[in-house]
């Protein structure tokens, strides 16, 4: 960091289910394949494929919560509460995430109907029932054979308030500017740290937070997620405009970096955090 500034944890957020929305929390177990609970659930068509907030935004309306015992309670406005446990001894089966094929083990039914209610399609929930073997990271940046949940490649993702507030700058100066300020919600981060300056996380190879350090994988590429309002599902240009304008680092439209843990432990907020590389 630079000289002065201090950085620390600012929020800790955890998405059970990928692409629903989440919960915060004061604290979190980091886990090698991400927080614990964090995107160990996610929905999958009729032949396997994820289904995320990309096709069907309508999923941002919807929350989910972890329970004692790796289970979730899934919410939604207008609808009852649902309790799902994890499933036990159920067969695992193909899923596929970008293309890449892995297994995992299907929610009882009732899971699938009331997700498919939600979303008025046929869709199923998947638990990841065995994240230290089902999922690798790409080799050529998991050279340990690292793993990974249902996260869209690595186990965490970090973004900087002073960040976000410089993109709010960059969205105030341009086209869109009513779509601005945005929040930090419709970035999904696992971490969100305060202290640093604006984009110092281009710069960083490995960091340490709390207890437990961190190899800085590559830029968060964002997609369309991004442009949809997490407490309404409605989509606008903003923040991929602006970063596509702005933040281009290779093909890479960037808003925050990707991190593989090098150790296990817990995070808390206020936990400091240091530049190790």
């Amino acid at each position: 960091m630079s000289k002065g500034l201090e950085a620390v944890v600012h929020g800790i957020h955890i998405h059970p289910v990928k692409s629903v929305g989440g919960y915060d929390s004061t604290r979190a177990e980091v886990e090698p394949w991400g927080l614990a609970g964090d995107r160990r659930w996610m929905l999958v068509d009729a032949q396997g494929v994820a289904v995320t907030q990309r096709e069907r935004p309508a999923l941002a309306l919807s929350s989910a919560a972890t329970l004692p015992g790796g289970g979730v309670r899934l919410s939604s406005p207008g609808r009852d509460d649902l309790v799902v446990e994890p499933p036990r001894g159920a067969a695992a089966e193909k899923v596929s995430l970008f293309g890449v094929e892995f297994e995992a083990v299907a929610a009882a039914d009732e899971a699938h109907r009331w997700f498919s209610a939600h979303l008025d399609a046929e869709v199923r929930l998947m638990h990841l029932d065995d994240p230290a073997r089902r999922r690798p990271i790409k080799p050529a940046y998991a050279p340990n054979g690292e793993t990974v949940s249902f996260a869209d490649g690595f186990p965490l993702q970090i973004a900087t308030l002073a960040s976000l507030d410089a993109l709010n700058d960059l969205i105030a100066r341009g086209d869109r500017a009513a779509e601005g300020p945005l929040p930090m919600n419709r970035f999904r981060p696992n971490l969100v740290l305060a202290g640093t300056e604006p984009w110092a996380e281009d710069t960083w190879s490995r960091i340490c937070v709390g207890e437990v350090s961190f190899r800085v994988a590559k830029p968060c590429g964002r997609c369309v997620i991004t442009t949809t309002d997490q407490a309404t599902a409605e989509r606008g240009k903003e923040p991929l405009r602006s970063l596509a304008r702005h933040r281009r680092i290779g093909r890479a439209l960037a808003f925050g970096v990707l991190v593989i843990p090098e150790n296990t432990g817990t995070v808390h907020v206020g936990d400091p955090v240091k530049v190790l590389a």
